[in-house]
């Protein structure tokens, strides 16, 4: 990031006037919306939040903003995604498992539903310019290649540049759009994290000054396959020799210091999960040890790449004199992923430290994300570096940015009310008003109700039940000493279920799955 926006985003973060924000009146200009969203990162790899990953950008946005240390997405990419998008449960935007496939079942479409309108159509009904930039995973696969309504373009977005799969090379992407024009051909020494920034930029400067800007700005970084430029890679090697026992307790301890986690929890140890015996790091071979060395210094440069694009887009609005009238939403789709064998889970337990599980589980691993908003109007100045422990969701996204654009939300096709709340109060210094959150994904379950939560990891086993005010990183299940607790939760998860197109669940494995919905429903372009 170039000094001039390094230093407006850093003269926010020291700043020590005491201005609060208020509702937007009408002589006030809306701000400029950036919201980005990056893939299968863990809680703590970023800087800000305890990493060792280097992200001097996001960080300054950090220390300009407000985390929050109790943030929680939808568990994987397509159903988050969803979420993001619309502020419903995955289940009633249609998105309730993968784009894989359409199985006509209102909760499993494999996309968004028609009928529920997206942020960027209700950001454009209030006047802005809506931009897009990067993954999609919203269309179901049967329609790449033949725009069928859910195109970004189709869905409220003025300019899209991007690709429509949840996967694939960074070097040669596949499904790649501009707008609804297919792009057949790459350049040489094209990277897919940089032609993101590189559109992203484009967007900006080529936006109307009347008019405020939304941008969602969907990094496909760090998620497999792993690749990065050689010199990127080297320049990350030596930070992970250690190996990741080490790692995880450095974690640790400069998230205390951060004042992530308090002072008096240790860090817990999780020896077996989904898999059996987890290996200490003296125990691997030294060829295990240069796989995860080598592993692991990859992914961070993919996310210290993606960090110089977050600079670059800080830049471009700086340079248009936008900055300084411009909110950052900055998240993460699910925690880290086990997917891949042993070496990414071992990658995992130190990206989502100090967290239980994986990507695709709804322990606290998979559903728990970092998440920042640093607003760059004078009045965005009094939570400036500071951290708001109140849980949040991904369906709370939505409403806050509706609150910045002083636009209401005008209902659905589907009759939904929306679960979430604007969190622009904790940028106040206020509580906002908090709500139970559900969560289910593939069978796996969670309810979230005050200090409580109900978990199972998946429809096979028993319901587990923590008490998060003293056992945040689910530990102890205490569902034997609490048997009220958990049937009054886990009743209120199925009543939820029921009501939301969660049911019936399906067990089938990925391949089969698809498999016996295909068969029984061939028309799988989604234009129904």
């Amino acid at each position: 990031m170039k000094k001039q926006t390094t230093a407006h985003w850093l003269r926010l973060a020291a700043s020590g006037l005491t201005v609060m924000a208020w509702p937007l009146s009408a002589q006030e200009r809306q701000p400029n919306i950036v919201l980005i969203m990056c893939d299968d990162m863990g809680f703590s790899d970023i800087g800000c939040y305890g990493g060792e990953v280097h992200t001097p950008h996001i960080d300054s946005l950090a220390g300009a903003g407000l985390r929050f240390s109790q943030f929680k997405n939808a568990g994987r990419s397509c159903p988050s995604r969803a979420s993001l998008l619309t502020g419903c449960y995955p289940h009633d935007a249609g998105m309730g498992w993968m784009t894989a496939v359409d199985e006509h079942r209102p909760g499993y479409r494999g996309q968004i539903d028609r009928k529920i309108p997206t942020l960027a159509e209700l950001l454009r009904d209030a006047g802005y310019g809506t931009y897009m930039s990067g993954k999609w995973h919203v269309t179901v696969e049967g329609a790449f290649g033949t725009p069928n309504g859910s195109y970004p373009t189709q869905r409220g977005f003025d300019r899209y540049y991007g690709a429509l799969p949840g996967g694939g090379s960074y070097f040669r992407p596949k499904f790649v759009y501009s707008n609804l024009t297919p792009v057949d051909s790459l350049p040489d020494g094209y990277y897919y994290t940089e032609a993101i920034t590189d559109s992203a930029v484009s967007f900006i400067n080529g936006h109307p000054s009347d008019r405020p800007l939304f941008l969602y700005l969907a990094y496909f970084a760090p998620h497999r396959p792993l690749q990065a430029p050689a010199d990127r890679v080297a320049r990350c090697r030596s930070r992970y020799e250690a190996g990741y026992d080490v790692l995880r307790h450095e974690r640790f301890g400069r998230m205390k210091n951060l004042g992530l986690v308090p002072a008096g929890m240790e860090l817990p140890q999780f020896d077996r999960e989904f898999g059996g015996h987890k290996p200490a790091w003296d125990e691997l071979t030294d060829a295990q040890r240069h796989e995860w060395t080598e592993a692991m210094a990859t992914y961070a440069a993919m996310i210290e790449i993606m960090d110089d694009g977050v600079g670059r887009v800080a830049d471009a609005l700086s340079a248009r004199g936008m900055a300084d009238n411009t909110v950052f939403i900055f998240l993460s789709d699910n925690g880290a992923t086990l997917e891949g064998g042993r070496t990414n889970q071992l990658m995992a337990d130190l990206s989502n430290t100090p967290y239980r599980s994986y990507k695709m589980w709804c322990y606290e691993g998979g559903v728990s994300t970092p998440c920042i908003i640093a607003d760059g109007r004078p009045q965005g100045r009094t939570m400036a570096g500071k951290i708001c422990r109140q849980p949040a969701h991904i369906t709370d996204i939505l409403p806050t940015c509706l609150d910045l654009a002083g636009h209401s939300y005008p209902g659905n096709g589907r009759g939904i009310a929306l679960p979430g709340v604007s969190l622009w109060p904790a940028m106040e210094g206020r509580d906002f008003p908090s709500h139970d959150l559900y969560f289910e994904h593939q069978t796996s379950s969670a309810l979230i109700s005050g200090q409580w939560k109900a978990v199972r990891a998946d429809d096979r086993s028993p319901w587990e039940l923590y008490d998060l005010s003293v056992d945040p990183y689910e530990t102890t299940d205490v569902s034997a000493a609490n048997p009220d607790v958990l049937e009054r939760l886990t009743g209120q998860w199925q009543r939820w279920a029921e009501q939301h197109h969660v049911l019936p669940l399906s067990n089938l494995s990925w391949g089969k799955r698809i498999d016996y919905w295909k068969q029984r429903y061939p028309d799988q372009d989604g234009s129904d």
